[in-house]
């Protein structure tokens, strides 16, 4: 393998220690070799960038293994240039899996420029990912103290759902409040509880609540109701810390606002996981592969065959996908373009196609700078009849005569 860096290495790293291994010398010569061992402590990690130093290393690799890269990283960042692999791309031979060997195959594989590196993000952005990602967490806790409160009131024979749309809008709650408090509720008090803009009447409420509701219920709707106050607390937190995170990117995220179905939380996600700075993506197509949007490529023999989307970042996706969900209903273009996958191969892939192209403008937006402009539904179909229009205006220029097909013969 010919030699493209002059001193670099490679780092094994563990949870306890890290095995690394440097290569220098001239690009013309076998390079030296040194391996040594350290601990994962932050003294053990300030041990290896002053060894790291000491041979003048330029460059650094190591493998993405679940979050031990991360502190390596942290300390390593600002004094070399790193590169973070994908294991699945730098496995060594089989029967050769050793740590030491680890780190020289890694070394070897940088020396010679075959790595390309996973996208990290700086570090005000991975700080953004960290707070959006566990809102996510949270307000699917959320969810599911929900769902368990729904399903003690139908244990209790308490048909809330059935004469409100909402039982955690305002009404809903100020009756929920009530029954966990043991209140008698009369029709008074039921008046003043429910908004004047709810659709049932009062005595089709008053039935519904009139349930079997024991102590046990009771006490369980409690702990619920806590728990849910207590994650909507901290989901309200969260939301206050990633608006002070996005403050140096408020044009980004109202930039990524002027996409149809992507909303603040959703630019914030974008932010979060694709960072603004379009450069580190080759093209848009990278990106959308990167985040698991892409169909497989599966060719043999000159046939292609059905494989599977290609696996990538599950937050960006996820969020991709909502925001094309939320575009179901709207009358644009990738309304549009989702309603025409939708008809040859389904919901499923004419979602993940929305998604797609919502990520690839997306690309394009941060990368110009400028805001999503609106083409219109009919946007492709246009696009295909000038298409025609040149094809005609070429072939005319050639000397062939065009004339409309006959609907009898065509």
């Amino acid at each position: 393998m010919e030699a493209m860096i002059e001193r670099c290495a490679g780092l094994d790293v563990h949870q306890e220690t890290i095995v690394a291994c440097a290569l220098f010398g001239p690009l013309d010569k076998k390079p030296e070799k040194t391996i040594q061992s350290f601990s994962t402590t932050t003294a053990g990690l300030l041990e290896l960038n002053d060894w790291l130093a000491s041979f003048k290393v330029t460059d650094l690799v190591m493998e993405s293994t679940g979050v031990y890269w991360k502190p390596v990283w942290n300390i390593l960042e600002s004094d070399f240039q790193l590169i973070l692999a994908n294991a699945k791309h730098v496995k060594n031979v089989p029967g050769r899996k050793t740590d030491v060997k680890d780190a020289e195959w890694l070394a070897k594989l940088l020396k010679s420029g075959l790595i390309e590196s996973n996208f990290v993000p700086p570090e005000d952005i991975r700080d953004l990912r960290d707070l959006t990602r566990y809102r996510k967490k949270m307000t699917h806790q959320r969810t599911a103290e929900q769902n368990r409160i729904h399903k003690i009131l139908q244990d209790a024979n308490i048909k809330l759902t059935s004469v409100l749309s909402d039982i955690f809008g305002l009404s809903g709650r100020r009756i929920l409040e009530a029954i966990i408090n043991g209140e008698k509720i009369e029709m008074k008090e039921l008046q003043e509880m429910v908004h004047w803009r709810t659709k049932a009447s009062l005595p089709d409420i008053a039935k519904a609540i009139n349930g079997r509701l024991r102590r046990h219920h009771r006490d369980m709707l409690q702990y619920h109701w806590d728990h849910m106050l207590y994650v909507e607390k901290m989901i309200q937190d969260l939301e206050e810390q990633i608006d002070q995170c996005l403050e140096p990117y408020r044009k980004e995220v109202e930039l990524l606002d002027t996409i149809p179905g992507v909303d603040q939380s959703g630019a914030a996600t974008f932010i979060a996981e694709m960072g603004v700075d379009m450069s580190v993506f080759k093209s848009s197509k990278h990106l959308a592969s990167w985040a698991g949007l892409s169909p497989g490529n599966n060719e043999s023999a000159g046939k292609k065959k059905g494989s599977k989307t290609s696996k990538g970042n599950k937050a960006l996706q996820t969020m991709a996908v909502q925001c094309a969900l939320t575009t179901a209903r709207q009358n644009n273009r990738i309304s549009a373009h989702q309603r025409r996958i939708m008809k040859r191969q389904g919901k499923k892939k004419a979602h993940f196609a929305s998604a797609h192209l919502i990520v690839t403008i997306a690309y394009n937006i941060l990368k110009n700078g400028e805001p999503y402009q609106e083409l219109g539904p009919e946007y492709v179909h246009q696009k295909k009849q000038q298409k025609e229009q040149k094809m005609i205006e070429y072939l005319k220029k050639k000397g062939y005569t065009i004339s409309n097909a006959d609907p009898e013969t065509a």
